[in-house]
């Protein structure tokens, strides 16, 4: 579910219940949930912690810095400390979820069409336009570049 469809459910139900004397917009709608964004942002870098009832907890921890390898070259990088939102959600919240709620689907995983053979460059897939420019992926000895070519009209 996106911002824009919850923005259109609750619009819908706050004018179904006749919440005011005139119809509520969907464009103030959408500012008025974008307020209670921008102030559960607020509240979490000012004191670090929100908490909602009978819905859950907001909190920034600090994850402590840490050793890490680069999968690709193999070597040792450094992570720095940071901070991390974190989500713990409340007792109703979570039996509601785990009685009523269908799965989320798990996302697909792009399959890599361009595949390196004897330390050659091999051209991937069929080129991408993107405003009258065509992109070539090329692969040459690990490393990805693109590559733009302009399109004629007259191309097949």
């Amino acid at each position: 579910m996106t911002k824009k469809e919850i923005v259109k459910k609750i619009c819908e139900r706050a004018n179904k219940d006749k919440l005011m004397k005139g119809n509520l917009t969907q464009l103030a709608t959408k500012e008025i949930v974008q307020w209670t964004f921008d102030e559960i942002v607020k509240t979490l870098v000012k004191e670090g912690r929100i908490e909602l009832r009978n819905f859950g907890v907001f909190e920034v921890k600090q994850r402590k810095p840490r050793k890490a390898r680069n999968p690709r070259t193999g070597e040792r990088v450094d992570v720095e400390a940071k901070n991390v939102v974190t989500f713990q959600p409340g007792k109703k919240m979570e039996e509601q979820v785990r009685k009523f709620a269908k799965p989320a689907e798990p996302k697909k995983k792009k399959s890599r069409k361009g595949k390196l053979t004897d330390g050659k460059a091999v051209e991937t897939g069929t080129p991408h336009s993107t405003n009258g420019v065509a992109e070539t992926a090329t692969v040459a000895a690990g490393a990805a570049t693109a590559v733009a070519e302009p399109v004629t009209s007259d191309a097949p």
